[in-house]
C-alpha cells in the first residue's frame, strides 16, 4: 500500500467552504500573493500562462457588492425578484476576507485551442484550492452569471474572459468532506485487441 504524503493528504482533504462559514478576519496581502504565486505555477501549453486575477478586499468589496446586486436588479424580471436572493448577493462579498475574479487571457495569436487556456486556468485554481487548504483558509470557486458578464466592470482587455469568483475567508469551522464515488466506476482499463 502506498503511504500518503502531504500532497496526497491535501488533495484528499480539500473541500469547498462557503462564505457563511468564514469569520471576518482580513486576509493579509502577503497571504493572497502567496496563494497567487502558487496559482502561477500551474502548467500551460506553450507557456501562455493565461491566468489573470482581480483582487477585491477591504473597500473594493463594496464595488463588487454593488455591481453584483445592481446586476441582479437589472437582469431579474420583476415577478422573479427575490429580496432574499438580492440580500444574499449584496452581502456575500462582505463575509469574505478577499474575493478574486478569475480571468482567462486568450492567447491573441491563438497558438493553442481556447479549451487548453481554460484548462490551464482551472489548474491554477486547483493550486489555489490546495494552498488555501494548507493555510486553513476556506475558499470556493463560483460562477454567477453576473461576473461572467462583467467585462466592463472588471476592465478586461481584448481576449480576456472572466471565469468566475474565488471566495476566500478564514474558516469558522471545517465542514465534513463530501463523499466521492468509487473511481473504479469511472475507470475503464483498456485491454489489448489481441
Amino acid at each position: 500500500m502506498i503511504e500518503r504524503g502531504p500532497i496526497s493528504k491535501a488533495i484528499m482533504e480539500r473541500r469547498s467552504i462557503y462564505p457563511k462559514l468564514y469569520n471576518s478576519t482580513e486576509i493579509p496581502d502577503e497571504t493572497i500573493r502567496y496563494v497567487l504565486d502558487h496559482a502561477n505555477r500551474a502548467p500551460s501549453h506553450r507557456h501562455t500562462e493565461p491566468w489573470r486575477f482581480v483582487v477585491f478586499k477591504n473597500d473594493s468589496l463594496n464595488d463588487l457588492s454593488e455591481y453584483l446586486s445592481d446586476w441582479y436588479v437589472t437582469n431579474t424580471p420583476e415577478d422573479k425578484f427575490s429580496q432574499r436572493k438580492f440580500d444574499k448577493t449584496k452581502n456575500k462579498p462582505f463575509q469574505c476576507g478577499a474575493v478574486i475574479a478569475i480571468v482567462m487571457q486568450r492567447d491573441l495569436e491563438e497558438k493553442v485551442p481556447e479549451w487548453e487556456e481554460i484548462a490551464a486556468v482551472s489548474c491554477a485554481v486547483q493550486n489555489m484550492y490546495l494552498i488555501c487548504h494548507e493555510l486553513e483558509i476556506g475558499c470556493y470557486w463560483s460562477t454567477p452569471k453576473a461576473i461572467l458578464e462583467a467585462n466592463e466592470f472588471l476592465d478586461l482587455a481584448r481576449g480576456q474572459r472572466c471565469l468566475g469568483l474565488f471566495y476566500m475567508g478564514y474558516r469558522k469551522e471545517l465542514p465534513a468532506l463530501t463523499e466521492k464515488g468509487d473511481i473504479s466506476a469511472r475507470t475503464h482499463w483498456r485491454k489489448p485487441n489481441k
